[in-house]
């Protein structure tokens, strides 16, 4: 397969290669960063309650959303990314999504380790420097094709990570950045330099060699900038940025009547945390809306399982053994998130 290091490219094509390169079906290890910053937030998130738009429009700061799970993240040129995507049925992928990161982590963390940082695997698919976070990484399947997304954080703009975020006030924004300086580091922080991202990058293809075998190194074509190109406007636009807020209940049927409540619930499961806004009718479920930072498998099914718990009794042990049921028949994979964890965010346990 081919590699691609391709250093600088504008923050669209950062993120819509990897995501043309699986609608090519096309197997290829991409290595780049954004020219210019932007956010980028989680496939299952709703944009609105965790990114203060207004701010990042005042500030021409794009937001993207990914085809891929997990969190909001500020995005710029001091962070190199990884884009592994291999066919689904490629014989180095095992069966199961933790033991994915896990293999496919260990490549990343020998090149941390090659430059100086004493990184290590911590599931379900983070590397750390002891209790700091030094690379968010992801996985997803697009089309025909698993994706890995990641990035080796050569130094970051905690400020401004913290400002795009939607927090409640200033006083909460202040402990937001304290708190992500205690625990996301960078290779500067670690080891006091920068090394040079061809270097990272020659080190990172060799270390996924014993995983994948003779890569070659290759070149952008215009099949898949063609290709790249389409996913920009189709991905670049304000539906698609909001497409989670497709059943969220307004701010107008928070109370409704009597017998009616509107709540939204936060739970933070070992795999992520899980957004539930929920419909409480007399009793039955009427209205449900999940979103959040986790990771779930296939995506598009986290749709079809708020609508089959829409109609039922409100009640914790129904509503578990329904979720449990739909990932039995669905053969759904959420890494750190069980059915007991949608179902206690649901209900606010």
């Amino acid at each position: 397969m081919d590699y691609l290091f391709l250093d600088e490219v504008s923050w669209q094509h950062s993120q819509a290669l990897y995501h043309a390169a699986c609608y090519l079906n096309r197997e290829v290890l991409l290595i780049l960063r954004p020219a210019s910053p932007y956010v980028c937030v989680g496939f299952h998130q709703d944009a609105r309650q965790e990114i203060d738009l207004m701010y990042a429009a005042a500030n021409q700061i794009p937001v993207f959303r990914r085809e891929v799970g997990g969190g909001a993240v500020y995005l710029d040129g001091n962070q190199l990314f990884y884009q592994l995507v291999l066919h689904q049925d490629h014989p180095a992928i095992p069966a199961s999504k933790s033991e994915f990161y896990k293999k496919f982590l260990t490549p990343v963390i020998e090149t941390f380790v090659k430059f100086g940082v004493p990184a290590q695997y911590k599931p379900v698919n983070d590397i750390m420097v002891q209790t700091r976070k030094i690379s968010g990484n992801g996985a997803a399947q697009i089309a025909d094709c698993i994706v890995l997304v990641g990035n080796f954080i050569l130094d970051f703009d905690y400020e401004m990570m913290s400002r795009v975020l939607r927090t409640p006030d200033e006083k909460f924004r202040d402990k937001v950045y304290k708190t992500m300086k205690e625990n996301l580091t960078t290779i500067r922080r670690e080891t006091g330099g920068i090394p040079s991202t061809q270097d990272l990058a020659a080190a990172l293809v060799e270390n996924f060699k014993p995983l994948l075998g003779m890569m070659d190194s290759g070149r952008l074509d215009e099949t898949l900038l063609k290709k790249a190109e389409e996913v920009i406007d189709r991905m670049d636009t304000p539906e698609w940025l909001l497409a989670q807020e497709r059943s969220r209940p307004k701010s107008s049927q928070v109370k409704i009547s009597q017998n009616v409540w509107v709540t939204q619930n936060i739970h933070k499961a070992p795999g992520g945390l899980i957004r539930a806004t929920v419909v409480n009718s007399a009793g039955i479920l009427t209205g449900l809306h999940l979103s959040g930072d986790f990771f779930f498998y296939p995506a598009e099914q986290l749709a079809d399982l708020e609508t089959i718990l829409i109609g039922g009794a409100f009640k914790y042990d129904v509503i578990e053994k329904r979720i449990s049921d739909f990932y039995v028949q669905n053969q759904i994979e959420s890494p750190g998130v069980e059915p007991a964890d949608i179902a206690r965010s649901i209900f606010s346990l």
